[in-house]
């Protein structure tokens, strides 16, 4: 079974940065994914800023990733992006991409809501398990720099003909003041004297 690194991005990987580029074009560019454009420029920019998780193979091949956002005076925090190259797809990658973005976000920004949007029935299980609910658009950050993000996106007339209240997008938010977990959970082991993270995963469908 092939095994992953998964860890916060740093400089030793910009290298990575013209294959993340072109996953999230090819995704991008796919019917259904409402995934948005971003350049190498904006991609190292949230890498040199420690806000970006990478999955990289046992032998340094780049597999996934995903970047952390932030809006409304960071009051509002988007983790995005979240692509797995499809050739390491069904490892379970993309949630633990996800959990690692998920706990670096409540790190940097503790207090601040985790919203998303996605028309992935898979991410939206996957932020499910961590505690996000479905809401209204009306219930995520009024910021126009994070609307105006979504004009790549091959649906953004719906969502300009409908004055930013209705896409085929799914708005969803993990509000921390209502500490309200999923059944993804976080086990803090002890092994010869470092602290380990276990993630546990729990996908099953209601």
């Amino acid at each position: 079974m092939e095994k992953f690194i998964i860890t916060v991005a740093g400089e030793d990987h910009l290298n990575h940065v013209p294959d993340i580029e072109k996953t999230i074009l090819e995704a991008a560019n796919i019917k259904g994914t409402g995934l948005a454009k971003r350049s190498q420029e904006y991609l190292k920019k949230k890498i040199r800023e420690g806000k970006a998780i990478i999955a990289l193979t046992s032998s340094g091949e780049f597999a996934g990733f995903c970047y952390i956002e932030s809006w409304g005076h960071e009051k509002f925090v988007a983790n995005s992006g979240l692509i797995v190259l499809e050739k390491f797809r069904g490892y379970g990658l993309a949630m633990k991409i996800k959990a690692k973005a998920f706990q670096l976000s409540r790190k940097i920004f503790p207090g601040a809501k985790m919203f998303g949007l996605t028309t992935s029935l898979a991410v939206m299980k996957i932020n499910s398990a961590i505690g996000y609910k479905p809401v209204t658009f009306s219930e995520l950050t009024d910021d126009d720099e994070f609307w105006k993000g979504c004009h790549s996106c091959a649906y953004y007339d719906i969502l300009f003909r409908t004055n930013r209240t209705h896409c085929l997008c799914t708005a969803m938010l993990y509000d921390p003041e209502k500490k309200k977990a999923g059944p993804l959970k976080n086990k803090l082991l002890k092994k010869n004297g470092k602290r380990i993270v276990k993630m546990k995963m729990n996908l099953k469908s209601k």
